[in-house]
């Protein structure tokens, strides 16, 4: 039975700076007699920054201390702006850096996956020390929770795997008790923690998903996803002019847009809410009176054509040394090693002796792939490419999206059409 409970969560964005982060007060001051739990992200880039320390402490670069640096004063000045000097809340963040200190100070002897989790995962933490301070500095009631101690997951560093009766377990036992003493539990997106104590990520941009499974396992009676748009739109306003805003969406349509990449929502998101019927709020960060998009069980309306654009894509064409049919058994090898080391597969053709599909472009998992394959098949690997998909597509949108573009591969069902680009030469007329 659904609870008068709502889940709510801000992203980067939200908490790029002093300002960002009073204004996320000023909205939770409209909320301050509801029963919430407020789910953070890292601070904008402060994920990217990280990922940068990790590099420099793996390549041992020697620029590991000024990478941090950057991090460091970034939350330094949110503090300053913030608080008065000697608030307790300057001691917990220096202490959270610490666990970065640690790691840094020893020789490299752990996978990058590994180290990444520990050291990338100290930026939601950051945030959330600071946001739960202000929020008690300006009088609404405010709890801490580490979202290491309630979301178990496995030991797939980078993706971990939510233990289900676990998580569930863990919630009741700890969440419960904190929402019943009243206020808000500020908690933390995109971690978890294994049954042995060690900090997971649930994959990037994992905040939503975290805000999922608090929803789930407290019976929520609604998700909200604070963001700097206005609902989920019909294209990345960044690339596209004239998109519009979709006021009603269905779980399963949520889940097709996620799947294909539509940024505005986490791809594991839905299923959770799906299963208990909890309906999901896309709500605008700057415009928190308007309407937003809401998504729930509901009979599929006619909706705009959507286009999602994946960049940093990676047309990968193997095929048989032997020149032999490319057959079954050869793709099973495949799929296997494509899920070994975790190549999501976007687009794919079949050939009689290749085998084509399209992948995220990540460097040295291709190369370890290829490394492996290399004595049974030929591989030639296209990077740069555009993955284009266009749900609910009419004619003329497809034209216009490949105007100027290469099709290297394409694919069509009756809601869904995919193609794979990339830019087209110019052709200068030469001087008569």
């Amino acid at each position: 039975m659904q609870s008068s409970l709502k889940v709510f969560k801000f992203g980067g964005a939200s908490l790029k700076d002093a300002e960002g982060i009073r204004h996320v007060g000023t909205i939770l001051q409209g909320f301050k007699d509801e029963t919430l739990v407020v789910v953070l992200s890292a601070s904008a880039k402060t994920t990217n920054h990280l990922e940068e320390v990790v590099n420099a402490y793996f390549d041992q670069s020697g620029d590991i201390e000024a990478k941090l640096a950057i991090v460091r004063n970034h939350h330094q000045k949110i503090l300053e702006d913030l608080f008065p000097q000697g608030h307790e809340v300057f001691s917990k963040v220096n202490d959270t850096f610490v666990e970065i200190d640690w790691i840094i100070e020893d020789e490299v002897h752990d996978t990058y996956d590994y180290i990444y989790d520990q050291i990338v995962s100290i930026g939601e933490m950051l945030s959330s020390d600071i946001v739960n301070a202000y929020l008690n500095s300006i009088g609404l009631k405010s709890q801490f929770l580490d979202a290491r101690d309630v979301i178990r997951t496995d030991e797939t560093w980078r993706e971990g795997w939510v233990i289900w009766p676990d998580t569930e377990a863990l919630m009741i036992e700890k969440v419960k008790p904190m929402l019943s003493n009243g206020g808000f539990v500020v908690t933390q997106g995109f971690i978890g923690g294994t049954k042995d104590n060690q900090t997971t990520t649930l994959g990037r941009e994992g905040s939503d998903f975290t805000a999922a499974i608090f929803s789930y396992c407290l019976d929520a009676s609604g998700m909200y996803i604070w963001k700097d748009v206005a609902g989920v739109l019909t294209g990345d306003p960044r690339i596209f002019d004239q998109v519009t805003k979709i006021d009603r969406m269905s779980y399963k349509e949520a889940i097709e847009m996620t799947y294909y990449g539509a940024k505005v929502i986490h791809p594991k998101t839905i299923k959770p809410l799906q299963n208990k019927n909890i309906p999901l709020y896309v709500k605008s960060f700057l415009n928190p009176e308007g309407s937003g998009t809401m998504v729930s069980e509901m009979e599929e309306p006619s909706y705009p054509p959507v286009v999602v654009v994946e960049g940093n894509q990676a047309l990968l064409m193997i095929s048989t040394r032997d020149f032999s049919f490319v057959a079954e058994h050869h793709l099973a090898k495949l799929f296997e090693l494509f899920a070994e080391h975790r190549l999501m597969v976007n687009m794919m053709l079949n050939t009689a002796i290749s085998f084509s599909v399209v992948v995220p472009y990540v460097k040295n998992r291709i190369e370890a792939l290829s490394r492996i394959i290399e004595d049974e098949f030929s591989i030639v690997v296209e990077p740069g490419l555009e993955l284009i998909t266009v749900r609910h597509y009419l004619e003329d949108t497809i034209s216009d999206l490949k105007s100027n573009k290469i099709v290297l591969l394409e694919e069509r069902l009756p809601k869904t059409c995919q193609f794979v680009v990339k830019d087209a030469p110019r052709m200068i007329r030469k001087d008569a």
